[in-house]
């Protein structure tokens, strides 16, 4: 199983200009850096939580046909099931009809359930389902909760951007992160 992003988020959560507000910044030197520090964070904050936040396209890849017809889709939260595409043992594509699946996306993970098993697959990468995830497309779309993280994180990092050894780590996620996170983190059993 292979989960590839297939398309980034347009914006990001959290603006230039509200990550200069929250760092009391007023010139504009340092804009490229802090989009970075911006981008980087939200893509910490989607890694450490299992989520997209942001809407954004990706693709998850099976060598075989799960055996329950049932798929865990491991991004949350899933807004739609764009396509699901099996391919034979020839490498011929055929999409399957959606009135074949059900999405289930109350539920994390998100499960894609199918109404029968195909047969005959390729022997590797032979179903991909694209699907489209995020809060929304704006900033305003993702919980307050998260976007603090994120700004907690750009100004944490811009404090201390000055390179650091291994023995005074860790030096690069500030305290209350994780609280910031906990709700929204994808529990396992």
């Amino acid at each position: 199983m292979t989960l590839i992003r297939t398309g980034a988020p347009a914006v990001e959560p959290v603006t230039l200009v509200d990550a200069k507000a929250h760092l009391r910044i007023t010139h504009s030197s340092e804009d490229a850096l802090i989009g970075g520090l911006i981008r980087a964070a939200r893509e910490d904050v989607e890694r450490t939580t299992g989520m997209a936040l942001i809407d954004q396209t990706w693709r998850l890849v099976l060598d075989d046909w799960p055996a329950d017809n049932c798929v865990d889709l491991t991004r949350h939260p899933i807004r739609q099931i764009v396509s699901v595409t099996t391919f034979g043992s020839e490498g011929e594509a055929s999409v399957v009809n959606p009135a074949d699946y059900q999405l289930d996306s109350l539920s994390r993970p998100a499960r894609l359930h199918f109404a029968r098993a195909q047969e005959r697959l390729r022997a590797m990468n032979g179903v991909e389902i694209d699907f489209r995830a995020g809060f929304g497309e704006a900033g305003t779309d993702v919980p307050d909760l998260l976007k603090r993280a994120i700004l907690l994180l750009v100004a944490h990092w811009y404090e201390f951007r000055a390179g650091f050894g291994p023995d005074e780590q860790p030096v690069s996620y500030p305290g209350g992160y994780d609280r910031l996170l906990a709700g929204y983190r994808a529990r396992r059993l």
